[in-house]
């Protein structure tokens, strides 16, 4: 039994892709943009290892891709120019016993990248008290090594891009609302300049944005001689 499951752990037959591949994922030039994971650590057989036991994975019908940083500041400069890395596999020591802890608040409050997810993983669990980590540093997970297995390190990966994917899409949400609100704070200010001008006896000219689709229309407002009326002639841009 115990071996069984050993050799289970070992192998990446379980990892079945959450759907088949279409002939659009198989032709490259088509295929969706892949998941960016940085594996951050100064054992080389460390990314060998990882990123071959996560070489079959998918989800939401995109692959991973991997990207390599071997001390806390090479990690830095590729999330600087890599902003939209989904996962962070980062070790703790590495050129110094608290490295990948120097680097997760690096991300956190330099970056102010609040959307990647961070696993912290230690090959020495006695160096690193792992309650005091998950309540002071802004992390999502904490492993030993030893302990993730295959499968293990799999589902980890596949919660961590789950958990990114959400909070992607209610920022772009957020960010498509504020662009919305921007936009109708722009056309208030808009016809509240027009209305004073014509309240002032004054002439307004100026553009607004008209129905949905929005159109663009070039607008001249004149007040005529009897109070409280005015002339309007305009076109559309």
């Amino acid at each position: 039994m115990d071996a069984k499951a050993t050799d289970d752990d070992a192998s990446t037959n379980w990892m079945i892709e959450d759907e088949a591949p279409t002939p659009e994922e198989q032709n490259p030039a088509a295929s969706p943009e892949p998941w960016r994971v940085l594996i951050v650590d100064d054992d080389v057989d460390v990314h060998v290892v990882t990123k071959f036991s996560l070489s079959n994975a998918c989800f939401m019908g995109r692959r991973l891709s991997f990207l390599h940083a071997y001390s806390g500041d090479e990690a830095i400069n590729i999330l600087r120019s890599t902003p939209d890395i989904a996962l962070i596999l980062l070790d703790v020591i590495m050129e110094t016993s608290d490295a990948g802890l120097k680097v997760a608040t690096k991300v956190r409050e330099v970056l102010h990248n609040k959307l990647v997810r961070i696993v912290l993983r230690t090959g020495q669990p006695g160096q690193a008290l792992e309650h005091s980590i998950i309540l002071d540093y802004d992390i999502n997970d904490f492993w030993c090594k030893s302990d993730l297995t295959t499968r293990k390190l799999f589902t980890t990966v596949i919660s961590s891009l789950r958990g990114y994917a959400g909070l992607l899409e209610s920022e772009q949400r957020i960010a498509a609302l504020q662009a919305e609100l921007d936009k109708a704070q722009r056309h208030e200010q808009q016809a509240a300049a027009a209305l004073l001008a014509l309240q002032q006896g004054e002439s307004w000219s100026g553009e607004l944005s008209i129905g949905e689709p929005p159109s663009r229309v070039a607008l001249d407002a004149t007040p005529s001689s009897e109070n409280g009326q005015f002339t309007v002639s305009g076109k559309i841009l």
